[in-house]
């Protein structure tokens, strides 16, 4: 199912078509613990869990055992601006289950550096330096900081 509109006839050419649906798939990363061979995706609203097998499997050659699918409703919130009512879009959500022998890792993206001994540092000065601060003007409650002899 595509909403783009081809044109049936071209002058002077063959008729070339493409069959392009609109179907996309996102890796998310889920909340709570699953097991090592379940992935999570969101996709669009369209897509069965047959479209979605077959999307895995033709392109990605990503064989699956199992899928299940449900649908998130979109969160219901005043708008801050006019105090409309708006709802947010629902998401389908893709619970894709490999083979046994198959395991996946979400993949770290930032990896976490080492501390620098001079941050490190500069932050007990920082620190130091706010209690000083606030002994110094502990007295003069009401007053505001910049206000000072």
């Amino acid at each position: 199912m595509s909403t783009r509109w081809y044109p049936i006839y071209q002058r002077g050419g063959p008729q070339l078509r493409i069959f392009l649906p609109n179907f996309w798939m996102k890796l998310v990363k889920p909340t709570h613990q699953q097991p090592p061979n379940v992935v999570q995706f969101a996709c669009s609203m369209e897509m069965s869990s047959t479209d979605i097998k077959n999307y895995l499997e033709k392109i990605y050659q990503i064989k699956t055992v199992h899928i299940s699918t449900r649908i998130a409703s979109g969160k219901t919130r005043r708008d801050p601006g006019k105090g409309y009512i708006v709802k947010d879009d629902d998401t389908k959500y893709a619970y894709v289950t490999l083979h046994k022998s198959e395991k996946f890792e979400f993949p770290v993206l930032y990896p976490e550096k080492e501390k620098d001994v001079n941050e490190q540092k500069t932050m007990e000065e920082m620190q130091a330096g706010y209690k000083e601060y606030l002994e110094k003007n502990k007295e003069r409650k009401n007053m505001p900081g910049w206000f000072t002899i």
